[in-house]
C-alpha cells in the first residue's frame, strides 16, 4: 500500500478527468457564447468557468471529502432521499440522457458531414454508428482498472492534439475580429456567462466522476482517505486548468467568427466553418476526430460509473451485467434522435441541477462545521419545491405565475435564495428543538 501518489499517477488521472468533463456540449457551448458576447467576450467567459469549471472541481473535492459516495453526502437530507436522489442523477446523466447523447452528437459532427444529402442520417447510417461507438466504449470500461490507462494515457492526448491543432490554426490565421456584443450581452454579462456555464451539465457529471476518480486512486494503493481526498482535489485541479485553457480558447474562436460565419445558430456550425475555412475538407474530419474523441471518453466515464454505482447499490447484479444494459439501453435512446432527447429529458435536467449544487455546497459547509439534518431538509426541500415546477414551466406544461415573483428568477437561479431561506428555517427548528 502506497502513502501517496506519484506525481505522475497524479497527472494520469488529472488528465483522464480532464477527458471526462470535455464532452462535445462543452466543446460547442464556448464558441456560441463567444459570437454572442463579442468584444465582451473576457467578462462573459470569466462568468461561464465559474459554473463551468469552479462547481465541476468542488463537486469532484465534494465526493472526495466524502470518501467518494454521492449516496452518502444526499443521505444527509434523509435515507430515501439519499438512494432516490443518486438513482435518478446516475440515471439521467447515464443511460437516460447523458451516455446516448454522446453517441448522437458524435455522429452528426463526425458523420452526418460526410453523409450524401439523399441519405437518411437518422436510419440505418445511425443504427450502425451507435453499435460501433458503444461497443467500444463497453470494451474500454469493461476493465475499469485499466481506464486511467486507456483514457488518460491514450484518447486524452488525442483528443488535446486534435483540439490544439484547432486552436493554434485559428490564433495564427484568426478568420476575423472581435464583433460588437449582441443584445444579450450588453448588459449583465458576467452573470449571463455564469448562467451559460450550467449548460455544460459537469456540476451534475462531477457528482458521477468523483467515484471514477477515487477508485482510480484505490487502484493504486492509495487508500488513506485524507491521502485519497487530497489526490482527488490535485486531479481535479489538473483537469480545471485543462477546461479553462480549452473553454478560453474556444470562446476566442467564437468571438472572432462572425464575419466569416454571420450569426450561428449553435457552436458546432461555428466550429465547423472555422475548421473548413483553416482546413478545408480536412478540417471538417479533425473536428469530426474532436468531437468523437470527446464523446467517446465521456460516454466511457459515465458507463463505468454507472456500472460501479449500481453493481454496489444492487449487489445481484455484476458490474460487467450493469455496463452491459446501460451501453445496449444507450444504444437504443441514441436511435431516437439528438433533438427528441434533449426535448424529453432537459426538464428533469432542470429540476435536478439546483438540488445538485445546494449538495455541494453544504458538503463543504459540513466539512468545515457540522450541518444538523434539519438544515440539509430544509435546503433540499424549498430548492426542490422551486426547481421541479421550473422544470414543469419549462417543458411548456403548465405555468406558475409565483416563480416569476422570486427574486432572481428572471436570471435563471429562483431557487437560490428559497434554498438559503431553507437551510436557516430548519437552523431555527434545531434550535427549537434543543431548547425543549
Amino acid at each position: 500500500m502506497k502513502a501517496k501518489l506519484s506525481n505522475q499517477d497524479t497527472f494520469t488521472i488529472g488528465l483522464m478527468l480532464f477527458a471526462l468533463f470535455l464532452g462535445a456540449g462543452n466543446m460547442i457551448f464556448p464558441p456560441a457564447l463567444g459570437q454572442a458576447a463579442g468584444e465582451n467576450i473576457w467578462v462573459a467567459i470569466a462568468g461561464f468557468l465559474f459554473t463551468g469549471v469552479g462547481l465541476p472541481l468542488l463537486g469532484v473535492t465534494a465526493i472526495g471529502l466524502t470518501g467518494g459516495s454521492l449516496n452518502d453526502i444526499a443521505s444527509k437530507v434523509h435515507p430515501v432521499f439519499g438512494l432516490t436522489f443518486t438513482a435518478v442523477l446516475y440515471l439521467a446523466i447515464g443511460p437516460l440522457f447523458g451516455i446516448p447523447r454522446t453517441g448522437t452528437v458524435a455522429f452528426e459532427i463526425g458523420v452526418v458531414p460526410f453523409l450524401g444529402e439523399s441519405t437518411n442520417p437518422t436510419g440505418l447510417p445511425l443504427l450502425l454508428y451507435t453499435i460501433v461507438f458503444f461497443g467500444i466504449t463497453f470494451l474500454v470500461a469493461l476493465n475499469p482498472t485499466r481506464l486511467v490507462d486507456r483514457v488518460g494515457k491514450f484518447l486524452t492526448p488525442m483528443l488535446i492534439l486534435v483540439l490544439g491543432s484547432l486552436i493554434v490554426g485559428a490564433f495564427v490565421n484568426p478568420p476575423g475580429s472581435l464583433s460588437p456584443p449582441s443584445p444579450n450581452y450588453e448588459n449583465g454579462v458576467f452573470f449571463k456567462g455564469f448562467l451559460d456555464g450550467y449548460l455544460t451539465m459537469d456540476a451534475i457529471a462531477a457528482l458521477v466522476f468523483g467515484i471514477v476518480v477515487i477508485k482510480a486512486v484505490n487502484d493504486r494503493g492509495v487508500t488513506d482517505r485524507k491521502t485519497v481526498s487530497l489526490a482527488v482535489l490535485k486531479a481535479g485541479m489538473i483537469a480545471a486548468v485543462g477546461l479553462t485553457a480549452i473553454y478560453l480558447s474556444l470562446a476566442y474562436i467564437g468571438a472572432t467568427s462572425l464575419d466569416l460565419v454571420g450569426k450561428a445558430d449553435n457552436g458546432g456550425e461555428i466550429l465547423s466553418r472555422v475548421a473548413s475555412y483553416l482546413f478545408g475538407s480536412f478540417g471538417t474530419a479533425l473536428l469530426g476526430a474532436a468531437i468523437t474523441f470527446a464523446c467517446l471518453t465521456t460516454s466511457v466515464g459515465l458507463v463505468t460509473a454507472c456500472g460501479e454505482y449500481f453493481s454496489k447499490a444492487y449487489p445481484k447484479l455484476s458490474y460487467k451485467v450493469v455496463i452491459l444494459l446501460v451501453t445496449l439501453f444507450s444504444a437504443f435512446v441514441a436511435n431516437l434522435g439528438l433533438t427528441q432527447l434533449i426535448t424529453f429529458t432537459v426538464p428533469v435536467l432542470i429540476a435536478i441541477y439546483p438540488v445538485a449544487i445546494v449538495l455541494i455546497f453544504l458538503t463543504f459547509i459540513n466539512y468545515a462545521i457540522p450541518v444538523h439534518t434539519y438544515v440539509y431538509r430544509g435546503a433540499i426541500l424549498l430548492t426542490i419545491l422551486i426547481s421541479i415546477p421550473n422544470a414543469i414551466e419549462g417543458a411548456g406544461l403548465v405555468e406558475f405565475g409565483f416563480l416569476h415573483a422570486l427574486p432572481l428568477y428572471s436570471e435563471g437561479v429562483g431557487w437560490l435564495i428559497p434554498a438559503v431561506a431553507g437551510g436557516m428555517i430548519g437552523f431555527i427548528m434545531l434550535q427549537y428543538k434543543q431548547k425543549k
